[in-house]
């Protein structure tokens, strides 16, 4: 079993700020964030290619933290409405910090 997990979460941008907020006060010490651009559940009919802009959070955390994580993502950003997003939750092969030599944390 995998020590450290990825949770993926794409998610409306207009919810990211309560997202982000809820995650710090879980504990959460650090995301990647991206803008994303696809289609879904939730087209947008105004546009020729129905894309819609959406926000990708990454986190790597320790495995027995990710269904925390990925369960606070999803209460801070559950609209009930088709197209809230995505969450996925990986194991990590290998986790390194480039700060420092070879394998391991």
């Amino acid at each position: 079993m995998s020590e450290y997990n990825k949770v993926t979460a794409i998610v409306r941008k207009k919810l990211l700020e309560q997202i982000l907020e809820q995650l710090q006060q879980s504990g959460v010490c650090g995301l990647s964030l991206t803008e994303v651009n696809g289609f879904g559940e939730c087209e947008d009919f105004y546009r020729h290619d129905w894309s819609v802009t959406h926000a990708r959070i990454e986190i790597f955390c320790r495995a027995d933290e990710a269904e925390s994580v990925a369960d606070t993502i999803q209460q801070a950003a559950a609209t009930g409405i088709a197209g809230d997003g995505i969450i996925a939750i990986l194991p990590v092969e290998s986790l390194r910090h480039i700060r420092g030599e070879g394998t391991g944390t």
